[in-house]
């Protein structure tokens, strides 16, 4: 091993510093101090949700216009985010920076918005200069800081403590613990916002309707072969009319209903195969001999990727999707699947 570096805060670099006399061991400790300070600002914040929460969550659910996220520097870093989950999650949100607001962005700001400021000290002088002219429009603020009682928390309506924990730099200066514990709030503030709004996964998926996440909510419904493209036939029916319906829909199989249009059966490219090795004459037969009885089936609501579980562990192409009553109303198709990337 070489020499080892280390104080109570780990090595502090400066001038004259040798990275060579820095051991493995160091950088390790490093990097999992960074981790157990943020982890620990992070998990101090649990003890601040309280009643200062509630009135922020219910404050901007009730917002008429949109909630405006600013801070400058890091803290304006971490607001972008918090505006963009808070836009994913159903709540109208944007990010106005500090400075571009004293040269005309205010004018996007509008009576019935909500501000959300951000600064670990309270006293940046950024914010210092707009939030009275915000507060001329009689907006409410928000204040995200450490220091409850500075110029920002004192001119907030409601304060949200991120808690002033040691910054995870072996200096305690560059923003770190503090802005991981930022970015957790303006998480609790935004989940809490989606749980109260009914926030489903439908309405993600309007809002995701494209890459992984958009695939990842497709439901069957996305995806199925149904009005014309559904292939039925009655129990009844010959095998020529099988063939037929098969051959015309090209979903390699066909439902199967009696009388009153309720599923009994399925029959596939593959039971057709085996009727014929086992010396079934096609002219003699119906559908009713040649299905296969109880087939598998799920709902229109149900995810896609839920489908292909279901064919993995079935190890069948098709399902279909049939109402309460038993009538089938669709079929979604492996290749469905694969096309739509859900696979």
């Amino acid at each position: 091993m070489r020499n080892e570096v280390r104080s109570d805060r780990g090595s502090e670099p400066g001038r004259g510093f040798d990275p060579g006399l820095v051991d493995d061991d160091q950088i390790v400790a490093w990097g999992r101090r960074v981790i157990e300070l943020e982890a620990g600002g992070v998990a101090a914040l649990k003890e601040r949700i309280g009643a200062d929460f509630c009135a922020a969550v219910r404050l901007m659910h009730g917002c008429p216009g949109q909630v405006v996220v600013t801070g400058i520097g890091k803290s304006g870093l971490i607001g972008r985010k918090i505006a963009a989950t808070l836009t994913s999650t159903g709540t109208r949100a944007a990010y106005l920076h500090p400075i571009e607001s004293l040269h005309g962005d205010l004018g996007m700001v509008r009576r019935g918005d909500v501000i959300l400021a951000i600064s670990k000290s309270g006293e940046t002088e950024e914010l210092e200069t707009i939030i009275p002219v915000l507060r001329e429009m009689e907006l409410a603020v928000i204040a995200m800081t450490a220091q409850r009682d500075s110029t920002l928390g004192a001119g907030a309506d409601i304060v949200l403590d991120i808690g002033n924990t040691e910054e995870a730099c072996t200096m305690d200066l560059v923003p770190t613990t503090s802005t991981t514990a930022t970015l957790a709030l303006g998480d609790a503030l935004a989940v809490a916002l989606l749980s109260l709004r009914g926030f489903g996964p439908s309405d993600y998926r309007q809002l995701h309707p494209r890459g992984s996440i958009g695939r990842s909510l497709l439901t069957v419904g996305d995806l199925m072969h149904t009005g014309e493209e559904l292939p039925v036939v009655r129990m009844e029916a010959g095998a020529d009319q099988v063939l037929l319906e098969m051959t015309s829909k090209r979903l390699g199989c066909t439902c199967v209903v009696d009388a009153d249009g309720r599923l009994q059966g399925m029959i596939t490219d593959g039971d057709l195969r085996r009727s014929l090795e086992k010396g079934f004459d096609l002219g003699a037969v119906i559908a009713a001999d040649l299905m296969t009885a109880g087939p598998k089936t799920i709902t229109a609501g149900d995810l896609a990727a839920r489908a292909v579980n279901r064919m993995e562990e079935y190890k069948i192409t098709q399902l279909i999707i049939a109402d309460e009553t038993g009538v089938p109303l669709g079929i979604v198709h492996l290749h469905d699947l694969l096309q739509a990337k859900v696979v």
